[in-house]
């Protein structure tokens, strides 16, 4: 990598550290993820996150691992309606793997060698009873035996964890209020933990790079509707392996439960965490409540992200500079097109009441995001405001943009146009086109 495009990552990215420090994640790393060679880089990874000052609890999964134990020992599992029967001989043996891949996990975590991206890394891992378990019990006749399921989930201690600086590491086993133990799904166990500590991401990989449309491209985002509609589609052909389908589920249960962002991403394509999570389009697929992007007006806690949106075409001579507190007067006057808690547009629609008319300013969008006609979106907005509130027209002032303003139905007008008050802070010496929309 060049020099200028370690720079331009590096900076691009710093929006995404601060929107997600303080932030609390549940990764879901399953069997299949751990028994990949990229394993230690996804460890790694999320060593990254949590030196970034995300909050971390880590749930991880062994089916592929238990599978092959009990096949070496000539155990055949048992299944009812896709679930694992554990009698006690099957669990004795997943007991040793499910706590083998803790030890092993727990270890990578330690490591702080020098030359390593661990090195000075002294990160506290905590594993414990914070998922207490019930059995399934007996379906149709089928009793589960030592499989089970969350009964709950101690919230204020994994809290505690969290604000102290740790990394809960969870598996699929957890013990109950009668002192037993059971065999759980790391899906459930990261779904409820997601649900009950009001996570702000769960994130779960797959051999994909996320999910896949008909031709082949990830999808980047899906709401809980369609991805469940892709899951009841897919079949044997299909060749998605069992953790992919109960993660896909358990995102489901997990944003239609409050989990506002679910994340799918490879395991193995080096790096696809942090890509998914500090690159502005991401590289896998979002399980969202809503869409990640949205239109809303402006608030007070803003002012940062419009600041960072509008200063480089002040620094340019496009936009006439605006002091913070001139912005702070006027924010309310202002809507945005956020993603992701970013503010990646802005326009302002500023009253001239006993004019009858508007001025629509301060239109920026997003060099990275100048595609999708975001800009049209705010006009669109601004002028359904500017109706409500019973104005005869809309104006703009503009040095680069007069076509598009032009396209869209403005049309040039001059200075006497202008209401009087605008007319007065004209600057002459800008010589700004002035373009006028009858309502």
């Amino acid at each position: 990598m060049r020099t200028t495009e370690l720079v331009d990552g590096f900076r691009h990215s710093a929006s995404y550290v601060n929107a997600h420090r303080g932030k609390t994640f549940v990764v879901m790393l399953g069997g299949e993820a751990l028994a990949q060679s990229q394993f230690r880089s996804i460890i790694n990874d999320i060593a990254l996150l949590h030196s970034l000052g995300i909050k971390i609890v880590l749930v991880h999964g062994a089916r592929p691992q238990i599978d092959e134990a009990l096949a070496q020992r000539q155990l055949v599992p048992e299944y009812y309606n896709g679930v694992r029967i554990t009698d006690e001989e099957s669990f004795k043996v997943i007991k040793q793997v499910v706590g083998g891949l803790q030890l092993d996990i727990t270890a990578r975590l330690s490591m702080s060698l020098s030359n390593t991206p661990m090195q000075g890394a002294q990160i506290n891992v905590v594993s414990g009873n914070f998922v207490i378990a019930q059995p399934l019990g007996i379906d149709n006749g089928v009793d589960f035996s030592l499989s089970g399921k969350v009964r709950r989930i101690d919230v204020q201690g994994l809290k505690r964890q969290l604000d102290s600086h740790g990394i809960v590491l969870l598996g699929p086993v957890a013990a109950s209020v009668t002192g037993e133990s059971f065999n759980l799904t790391a899906e459930e166990v990261a779904t409820q933990i997601a649900v009950k500590l009001k996570a702000d991401k769960m994130i779960g990989f797959s051999a994909q790079k996320g999910i896949l449309d008909s031709a082949g491209e990830v999808l980047a985002e899906l709401m809980p509707t369609d991805a469940q509609r892709i899951l009841s589609e897919v079949t044997d052909e299909d060749n998605w392996c069992v953790g992919t389908r109960a993660f896909l589920q358990a995102s489901i249960d997990a944003c239609r439960n409050g989990v506002a962002r679910c994340h799918f991403v490879s395991y193995l394509d080096d790096g696809a965490l942090l890509q998914e999570l500090f690159s502005r389009d991401g590289i896998g697929t979002q399980i969202v409540t809503e869409s990640a992007e949205r239109l809303r007006r402006a608030s007070i806690t803003d002012i940062g992200g419009v600041l960072d949106l509008i200063r480089p075409l002040e620094e340019a001579g496009i936009l006439v500079r605006r002091s913070r507190e001139q912005l702070e007067m006027e924010i309310e006057q202002f809507m945005l097109i956020e993603r992701d808690g970013l503010v990646i547009g802005c326009a302002a629609l500023y009253p001239f009441e006993e004019d009858n008319a508007g001025e629509f300013a301060c239109l920026v969008v997003h060099p990275d995001y100048r595609d999708a006609d975001r800009g049209s979106i705010l006009l669109k907005n601004i002028i359904g405001q500017a109706k409500v509130r019973g104005y005869s027209r809309l104006f703009a002032l503009t040095t680069r943009s007069i076509h598009w303003f032009l396209e869209h139905g403005f049309e040039i007008v001059d200075v006497d146009a202008l209401p009087d008050m605008k007319k007065q802070l004209y600057n002459y010496q800008r010589k700004s086109k002035i373009l006028a929309l009858d309502l």
